[in-house]
């Protein structure tokens, strides 16, 4: 998405997830991830921490699917430093919580999971930007994923408080990962009418895309998915994302935009939000606005069926 100087980068908002059992789910994502529960109605329960974060929505059909490979579709949770990642691993240890792996990355350090219903978490701190791999300007792969060195991790707690109060202030999302049954597709979607621009390359079969030189926001893999049909209702799954912009008038042009480029659109005047499906059926909102209230967000749900 291009920016400048008088346009903000955009970033990502709160997400929502369908579940088959919200009670159980809730449970997980306060007591097992150390999300605080900010409000919860019928069918509905909303997590975060000093902002919304999680819609979990209990939709009828919905069924758990098998635990996810860490290549496909996540939802990752950006902590804001290693020791709070040292903190999460060790809750998690002590709580015999199974972690489908554990990463080492050029520009990250990443724990993968699973949801009770099959929904993929990656918990990650970044590296600082400065070790980030540059060439040239751009972020370049240099090599494949290492194990995670648990054990030098939790040497982070050494001579700390080692006690886990849940998810700390200024925990955010910090990319969305989607399994796509067609690359080029899902990339003409997202960087030409979108306008997120290509950031992390040197990855077969993927394509990493970001807004304002964050190494992504958005990872598209088509691992496993290239013969597949766009996602079905019935599973549970990524239900929305949503993409905030500064504010109404970036909204609008980017309104214009997309009806240039024959997509599909419902604007909600009323709400400054624009609803949207990309081409694998994922449904994404767009809006203006760094915090959205407690209301605003669990109003969401119904502008998407």
């Amino acid at each position: 998405m291009s920016t400048s100087a008088r346009s903000p980068a955009p970033w990502l908002g709160p997400v929502a997830l369908s579940v088959s059992n919200l009670e159980r789910s809730r449970a997980f994502y306060q007591e097992t991830l150390g999300f605080q529960l900010l409000q919860y109605e019928h069918e509905r329960a909303l997590l975060g921490v000093d902002a919304p974060l999680i819609l979990l929505i209990q939709q009828p059909g919905v069924q758990p699917q098998p635990c996810n490979n860490p290549a496909t579709s996540h939802v990752a949770i950006l902590l804001p430093s290693r020791v709070d990642m040292a903190r999460t691993l060790r809750h998690l240890r002590d709580g015999a919580y199974p972690l489908q792996t554990a990463l080492d990355q050029d520009v990250s350090e990443a724990l993968y999971l699973a949801d009770p219903d099959g929904n993929g978490i990656e918990i990650y701190r970044d590296r600082p930007r400065s070790a980030w791999p540059w060439q040239h300007g751009r972020l370049q792969a240099t090599n494949k994923s290492e194990p995670l060195d648990v054990e030098n991790l939790l040497l982070e707690l050494d001579g700390s408080d080692q006690a886990w109060h849940g998810l700390p202030p200024r925990t955010r999302i910090g990319h969305i990962h989607l399994q796509v049954t067609d690359l080029a597709r899902a990339v003409a979607f997202y960087r030409d009418a979108l306008g997120f621009q290509e950031s992390l390359t040197g990855i077969p079969g993927a394509c990493f895309l970001a807004a304002g030189g964050y190494h992504h926001h958005l990872g598209l893999n088509t691992e496993g998915s290239r013969e597949a049909s766009p996602l079905p209702a019935g599973p549970a799954r990524l239900h929305f994302f949503t993409i905030c912009l500064p504010g109404e008038a970036e909204v609008a042009r980017m309104a214009v935009r997309l009806e240039a480029a024959g997509i599909p659109l419902a604007r909600r005047s009323e709400l400054n939000i624009l609803t949207l499906c990309d081409p694998d059926g994922n449904s994404l909102l767009v809006m203006a606005g760094r915090h959205q209230s407690k209301e605003e967000v669990m109003s969401l749900a119904k502008l998407v069926i």
